[in-house]
């Protein structure tokens, strides 16, 4: 009997240390006001930086030498961008030691590699020819697994009846083969493109359909080519800055909603082929409009020294992306 007795004065007195304690604790918490204030007082999230990529083709620009993937690599990461995109023909091979190496190697120096850039055409005749490229876009596909990149960069193609001359480049004028029509090379391309994006699918690729002259300079036709692809989870769309006919704010306006990627191209020290003044703070704007928040992929195609111009054409991405 004795010994229930103290169990209840030991159980009493917890009770009220543990009463006196929360109250003490209440009155710290009101404070002056003599209203409680929550634990954790809620923080507004960071903005989100839109990360930078560089492609590999900033450095090299189709030259008699190539310039090594894996230098690119270790100076993106020095310069402080976030990924590198690779162009599939700047690779020294398609051995899978060699992906795995160019893989590991920005692992290990904290970098992404958003995409690969690869060539075909659609714009075809022969439906043994596009068949090729529909082959050579599904290789592709697999060295994109392989290497651990997310998209591919692809093109409509071209009729290649004109030459690539400055003026093309302005007005990107380009007719058909005789006997043949514009409407023909686009369901070309929405067939092969069909093909290619089973095979996407599967292996959990986007296939970023890019503005990248040819049929695709006519921005209605890349449209008119994307969206009836467009349910597809593997379709996507990379907008380059650069490869407009005529005034880029109103076509990139259009295009922006679609966007996977964007690759943004500078031209310092003068174009490789033709020259543009963008205003990169004009795009931006838009790509906030549209919410756009993926990667922008610098393609740095001036005549500059590139371990001078592709950290210049950083610091402006850095400062109008912000």
């Amino acid at each position: 009997m004795q010994d229930a007795v103290q169990n209840s004065n030991n159980n009493s007195t917890r009770r009220d240390w543990l009463k006196t304690t929360a109250l003490a604790g209440a009155a710290v918490l009101a404070g002056k006001s003599g209203q409680a204030e929550p634990l954790y007082s809620a923080v507004a999230p960071a903005a989100r930086r839109i990360p930078i990529a560089v492609s590999t083709y900033s450095y090299w620009h189709f030259q008699e030498q190539k310039y090594p993937v894996e230098k690119v690599i270790e100076d993106a990461a020095r310069l402080g961008f976030d990924g590198v995109e690779i162009l599939h023909r700047q690779m020294d091979n398609e051995t899978i030691p060699y992906m795995n190496k160019l893989k590991r190697l920005a692992f290990d120096n904290g970098l992404a590699l958003p995409m690969l850039s690869i060539h075909q055409s659609f714009v075809q005749p022969k439906a043994e020819d596009r068949k090729k490229d529909v082959e050579h876009t599904i290789r592709c596909i697999n060295m994109s697994t392989q290497m651990g990149i997310p998209a591919i960069r692809m093109n409509t193609g071209s009729w290649r009846t004109v030459k690539r001359d400055a003026r093309y480049y302005k007005d990107g004028q380009e007719p058909p083969i005789q006997g043949y029509t514009d409407q023909d090379a686009i369901k070309w391309c929405i067939d092969s493109m069909g093909e290619c994006l089973v095979a996407a699918e599967k292996a959990g690729v986007v296939l970023a359909i890019e503005n990248h002259w040819g049929l695709s300079s006519n921005i209605d036709y890349l449209l008119e080519i994307y969206k009836p692809l467009a349910s597809s989870p593997a379709m996507g769309m990379n907008v380059d800055t650069g490869n407009f006919v005529g005034d880029p704010y109103p076509q990139f306006e259009r295009l922006a909603p679609f966007a996977t990627i964007v690759q943004a191209k500078t031209y310092y020290g003068g174009g490789h082929y033709y020259d543009l003044d963008l205003d990169y703070k004009r795009i931006a704007a838009i790509l906030r409009k549209a919410n756009f928040k993926g990667y922008i992929s610098l393609e740095m195609e001036g005549k500059e020294d590139p371990t001078v111009a592709v950290p210049k054409s950083l610091k402006l991405f850095r400062e109008v992306f912000s």
